[in-house]
């Protein structure tokens, strides 16, 4: 019985061992999620979904991460590793919020909202409050949390426990998916660029006209007015366009998305 009882504790070590290591990576990927790593979710709620995230994934990637978890040396070398690997993650899922808060400050640049509603929070234009909120509310609604599990379980093929990540890929990897997250953002903003440049030169026109006329406090309410029914109208759609662009991206997170 003795002996029964020593077998089950060494499998619980081994088991906890294995958790802890996956934990390395889900926990620093925690601080940069989308959605469920917001600095408005408190930190045990965080602490919480990481547990429970863990919970998940260690049983699917037990056997790559046992080697680490086995003695004292890999567990010491996935402190690094993992963390590594972990905000690689969290930073990789990042750049599709920053996205949406990007076009938030190019629409609210270009059309004179940028001060319009009053957001806390990130110190960010209110449209851009208004873009993260609802993609980030869009993605939870579209299985968000199951894309997710499904991501860091598929991480593991890419970056090995155990193993750092090699610059050169790091690099490519980081140009690559900076690139799209600012054409995704210009992409999204663009209804706004472009009814701002047409206002500006109607204006001018209307200026060089009448130049008597104070064309600026006669269009600003136009240009607020039009601004938020073009916002109503393009908010929606650009949401659901980032939304698909999201899907995509984790669909092949490590390439470079065109």
């Amino acid at each position: 019985m003795i002996g029964q009882l020593q077998t089950i504790l060494d499998i619980a070590g081994q088991s906890l061992a294995v958790a802890f290591v996956v934990f390395l990576r889900i926990g620093a990927a925690m601080a940069l999620l989308p959605a469920l790593g917001e600095r408005q979710v408190p930190v045990r709620v965080k602490l919480a979904i990481g547990l429970s995230l863990t919970a998940i994934v260690a049983p699917a990637v037990a056997r790559e991460v046992a080697p680490l978890a086995s003695g004292l040396s890999g567990i010491l070398t996935s402190m690094a590793s993992e963390t590594i690997s972990g905000l690689i993650i969290g930073i990789v899922l990042r750049l599709a919020v920053l996205a949406l808060e990007m076009a938030g400050a190019i629409a609210a640049q270009s059309m004179s909202l940028s001060q319009l509603f009053g957001a806390g929070g990130e110190p960010m234009p209110s449209v851009s409050h208004l873009l993260v909120a609802g993609g980030l509310a869009l993605a939870l609604m579209l299985g968000l949390h199951v894309r997710l599990v499904e991501f860091i379980i598929l991480s593991y093929s890419v970056l090995r426990p155990g193993i750092f990540p090699v610059a050169a890929a790091l690099k490519d990897l980081g140009v690559g998916q900076v690139s799209w997250a600012f054409a995704l953002a210009f992409s999204l903003a663009a209804p706004f660029v472009i009814a701002a440049l047409v206002y500006n030169v109607a204006l001018g026109a209307i200026n060089r006209a009448m130049p008597q006329l104070m064309v600026a406090f006669v269009g600003a309410p136009a240009l607020t007015a039009g601004a938020l029914l073009l916002l109503c109208i393009a908010a929606p759609i650009g949401l659901s366009i980032w939304a698909d662009a999201f899907g995509a991206m984790l669909s092949d997170p490590f390439g470079a998305p065109q």
